[in-house]
């Protein structure tokens, strides 16, 4: 009983821990006025979503912001599914220096990596665009992807799919029916991370996006100057994720 009563008692504390920084962010974003000392609102409204969504440019930004994590996610997906299955096939678990080399970008301060690549998008005439931005935050969710994918690939499953192609299955039957379901947790946590990883971008953004707005980039100058705006704007920073979480635990344990 006393055991229960334990985990009972530490499950309601780390729900709170959860829970109650986010109620307050929720409750600031409703606060017309806050005054201090008081525990509670002054008055409650919703000026701060009516700023952010009007003045504060948030719908345009939370459109931007979605449209290149997805195109940010289905591109590092792309490009890290062949480099993981080459890694992973051989080498279980990989060594250490493709390790290294792959986390290298992650090294890097995000705008300094923007900064870098500026020069290079300008003269491809690409900077300031959807495509530049979608290209400069696949520099960050590629290694995720990579190394979150190399732990799918391995022995077990290079048997099955050679036990399939033994019993006559063509390779996109094999892709079908063993590879996809076989890395379906894997690959949804990839792309989980990839997702999370690009909608979060602040320095690539900036230093590529231009005026392009995208919600880090709109959210940030609302921080020092209106603390409701900026409560609301991560409120609508905070929604995607959520729901981007949700949709990969439940094709990570679906069926396909």
């Amino acid at each position: 009983m006393r055991e229960r009563t334990a985990r009972i008692a530490g499950s309601v504390a780390l729900a709170a821990l959860f829970v109650l920084p986010l109620a307050v962010l929720a409750l600031q974003a409703v606060a017309d006025s806050w005054s201090a000392p008081g525990v509670l609102p002054d008055n409650l409204g919703t000026r701060g979503f009516d700023v952010a969504l009007r003045s504060g440019r948030a719908g345009e930004a939370l459109a931007n912001s979605i449209v290149i994590a997805l195109a940010t996610t289905v591109v590092a997906l792309v490009i890290a599914w062949p480099a993981a299955r080459a890694i992973g096939m051989r080498f279980q678990p990989p060594p250490t220096v493709f390790v290294v080399a792959l986390a290298l970008p992650l090294l890097m301060p995000s705008y300094l990596a923007g900064f870098g690549l500026t020069e290079w998008f300008i003269r491809l005439g690409i900077d300031g665009t959807l495509v530049g931005v979608v290209l400069s935050h696949v520099t960050f969710a590629l290694p995720y992807a990579v190394l979150i994918l190399i732990s799918g690939f391995g022995r077990e499953l290079n048997s099955l799919e050679e036990m399939a192609a033994a019993s006559g299955v063509g390779p996109l039957e094999r892709l079908r029916w063993v590879t996809l379901p076989s890395l379906r947790p894997t690959l949804a946590i990839a792309a989980l991370l990839a997702f999370l990883v690009s909608w979060s971008q602040y320095g690539t953004s900036l230093a590529i996006g231009g005026g392009l707005p995208t919600l880090p980039v709109a959210m940030l100058p609302f921080v020092r100057t209106d603390p409701q705006v900026a409560a609301a704007m991560a409120i609508l920073f905070l929604a995607p994720c959520v729901v981007a979480l949700a949709v990969v635990a439940r094709s990570a344990r679906s069926p396909l």
